[in-house]
């Protein structure tokens, strides 16, 4: 049995319970679990993720990635696109043109 309860500190639903009994199918060639949605929902699991075996327990878990991945190549396509202007137009305040920097 699942026990949810949504953590109020968190923007995540908490499982209290996390021991259930799964029947292992047949699933073409292989054999699996099936997960529950709201299990995958809350893990963040979609698409792909990391499979390990480590000292008897499956492990699954999201995979991770660099989140930064991409942003050079993003900055030099946004650098070559007309695009690339101040958002907010340049201002100064009074007597900015007298400070010597």
């Amino acid at each position: 049995m699942w026990l949810f309860t949504r953590c109020y500190h968190c923007a995540y639903i908490a499982i209290l319970e996390q021991s259930m009994e799964v029947a292992i199918r047949k699933m073409g060639n292989s054999q699996g679990v099936l997960i529950p949605k709201p299990i995958l929902a809350q893990l963040g699991l979609e698409g792909t993720a990391d499979l390990q075996v480590r000292d008897g327990v499956i492990e699954i878990r999201p995979i991770r990635r660099n989140p930064r991945e991409g942003w050079a190549e993003d900055a030099k396509r946004v650098a070559q696109s007309v695009g690339d202007s101040l958002v907010w137009p340049e201002f100064a305040n009074e007597g900015d043109h007298d400070l010597v920097w």
